[in-house]
């Protein structure tokens, strides 16, 4: 079997085997594959592994020959799944290898915008505790959570274990969840409320549904206006789930006390975006979408991808979206 990994570089950089992969067939890999270049890279394939390179109705017109599509994530928006339905073509995905890693950088978020954490470093590395009268000083209040709440809007794997964290640092967890199927228990110690409530009543908010019609600009200047001035904003689950510029008016306005991102509307930005004069507000931190790319998640994730390559040669596919 022939098997094209067009872009394997995020997944692996060069620090883990692909054997996992490259045992099962012959395998081509690429770091990257520009779009002109998919339908060369894939032909003669029997087996195609994507993670953001798009596999459209057309792509697959011209791959008589292709048979599974392999994602390398838990998102399968890049694969048009009627298409490859309609030619007979499996497709699956890698659920909840990201879990423990995007809690932990959710917390990593939450923590530097409580304590400035990355701000006080800075301070001290410019010389600042040195010439201090004191024997410590702060730039910013200092925060504790214990007693405050936490906010989950989606309540599946990631949102649960951000539950459980929420609750061993003393944090109150109430939950707001609409999926297509019923929620899963336990709830990890969240009360769950409906979204405006949910908003209104918390000390920290923390995303994590889908990116959906419904999901869309979910936090606007709308929801933005019902929380707390005090409160913060963290987003670890899809870029266009918030408002960039009604997120940027209300941290401007004093009217939110933070926001942590690690995904954005377009990844990467472009060259030169400010993002809505995000990058001018001292309380807002944003990462380059790193949540789920710890070492440990991304050899669950490579192992996954292989076993599921596996399971489809054995006619036994598993984590089947189409």
């Amino acid at each position: 079997m022939k098997i094209v990994v067009l872009d394997g570089y995020a997944m692996n950089p060069g620090d883990m085997d692909w054997s996992p992969l490259t045992d099962l067939g012959e395998c081509e890999l690429n770091d990257r594959t520009p779009p002109e270049f998919v339908v060369p890279r894939l032909a003669g394939a029997a087996a195609a592994v994507t993670n953001k390179v798009v596999l459209s109705e057309r792509v697959m017109s011209a791959l008589p020959e292709l048979r599974y599509i392999g994602v390398t994530a838990t998102g399968f928006n890049v694969v048009d799944t009627p298409a490859a339905r309609a030619r007979g073509i499996t497709v699956t995905n890698v659920p909840a290898y990201s879990t423990m890693s995007v809690v932990q950088m959710t917390f990593a978020h939450l923590l530097n915008l409580t304590l400035r954490v990355a701000d006080h470093g800075r301070a001290v590395r410019q010389g600042r505790w040195g010439n201090c009268p004191d024997f410590c000083f702060w730039d910013y209040p200092l925060v504790e959570l214990d007693g405050l709440t936490m906010g989950i809007v989606g309540l599946g794997r990631i949102g649960r274990a951000v539950a459980k964290a929420a609750s061993a640092m003393g944090m109150s967890v109430l939950a707001f969840h609409k999926g297509r199927t019923p929620l899963p228990g336990p709830h990890e110690g969240a009360r769950l409320v409906e979204l405006d409530e949910l908003f209104a009543r918390s000390d920290v908010v923390s995303l994590h549904c889908p990116l959906t019609d419904e999901t869309r600009n979910l936090v606007d200047a709308s929801r933005l206006a019902l929380m707390k001035p005090t409160a913060y904003l963290i987003n670890t689950a899809r870029g266009p789930i918030v408002d960039l510029q009604a997120l940027s008016d209300a941290l401007a306005a004093g009217r939110l006390a933070g926001a942590g991102l690690d995904v954005l509307p377009v990844e990467p930005p472009r060259a030169g975006d400010n993002l809505a004069g995000l990058l001018d507000r001292d309380n807002c931190f944003i990462t380059p979408h790193i949540a789920w790319a710890t070492r440990a998640a991304r050899q669950r994730l490579l192992a996954v991808a292989a076993a599921n390559l596996a399971a489809f040669i054995n006619a036994r596919p598993i984590n089947v979206v189409s």
